[in-house]
């Protein structure tokens, strides 16, 4: 079976320093009949939460002698954490849905929603080339995830001949 579901994510970017804040995410997710709806709710919040972590922030890296992985540890590895969570996180499920072949005619819930953290990465690329057309430059395509803060800072295209003082 399928499993659907939909995400609209608003973002606030420092062009500067490429920090974000996500403003507001909204999502409906079709979980079929749901068995349980706080927990459904629950496992779309956290699948979404790790996508928003894995699309923003989780770089891997290999060494390019060894081969071993180079974020093993807490001191260098970056999931999302509480304050990374969308400041507004609305999730409904979608009434009157059914799954014939599933059990109680439900469906998956928690790993599905990991790709509606894709809103996030949409909505940053979108800020992104807000900020490049104030500067002049053509619109940007992110070709490649993580959009870490380093990425989005330099996608920008803020340098400090942007800054002008205004004429008094």
């Amino acid at each position: 079976y399928s499993t659907w579901g939909v995400g609209v994510s608003e973002v606030e970017v420092d062009a500067l320093t490429g920090q974000f804040e996500v403003k507001r995410t909204d999502i409906i997710y079709d979980c079929g009949v749901s068995m349980n709806p706080a927990v459904d709710v629950g496992q779309v919040e956290g699948g979404f939460v790790f996508g928003l972590g894995w699309f923003t922030q989780e770089q891997v890296r290999w060494s390019k002698t060894t081969g071993e992985a180079m974020l093993t540890g807490t001191w260098n590895y970056y999931p999302a954490m509480a304050n990374d969570i969308p400041e507004v996180l609305n999730v409904s499920l979608l009434e009157n849905s059914n799954n014939s072949v599933g059990v109680l005619s439900a469906k998956a819930c928690g790993e599905p929603p990991v790709a509606l953290a894709t809103s996030v990465a949409l909505a940053l690329e979108d800020a992104i080339n807000a900020s490049r057309i104030q500067v002049g430059l053509v619109p940007w395509n992110c070709t490649a995830l993580p959009l870490t803060v380093d990425q989005i800072s330099a996608a920008c295209g803020v340098t400090p001949q942007s800054f002008v003082f205004p004429s008094v």
